[in-house]
């Protein structure tokens, strides 16, 4: 079983080159085009040629830190920044087009501190126990 390590181990490392390759942004690629190591990674990926020149010479190495953004949290703080929402006095808007209160500032109110939103709630459980549907309207016939 042993003798077909070093044939498993060049045939992952042609495998693992490959789709490095073909996963990195055109920007990160060095030396050549990416179609081009592409090309060598298969036509001299079974003498390892192609994948060892791809992964020392093809693409940017980076160091020991991540690139910004590279975690969830990164990329979503990237985009919250992009989009302005991060930035104070920016506006978010609801799906109909109409500013919503920033969350941060001092004239918003949570929901469960709301006395109106609270108000609103009780009234509906009130009805409902009056044997409404909380829509206003008296029950219908057969309910």
């Amino acid at each position: 079983m042993l003798r077909y390590l070093p044939y498993f181990v060049v045939f992952a490392l042609w495998i693992y080159a490959f789709v490095d390759c073909l996963g990195t942004p055109p920007r990160n690629v060095r030396g050549m085009p990416k179609v081009v190591w592409v090309l060598v990674i298969l036509f001299f990926g079974t003498v390892l040629i192609g994948p060892l020149a791809w992964l020392l010479i093809g693409r940017r190495r980076y160091g020991r830190v991540a690139p910004a953004g590279a975690t969830p949290a990164g990329w979503h703080r990237d985009r919250r920044l992009e989009s302005g929402a991060g930035t104070p006095g920016a506006r978010r808007y609801s799906p109909e087009g109409e500013p919503l209160p920033d969350p941060r500032s001092a004239d918003w109110i949570p929901p469960d501190d709301n006395p109106e939103f609270l108000r609103s709630l009780s009234e509906l459980n009130r009805q409902n126990r009056k044997g409404g549907d909380g829509d206003g309207r008296p029950p219908a016939e057969g309910e």
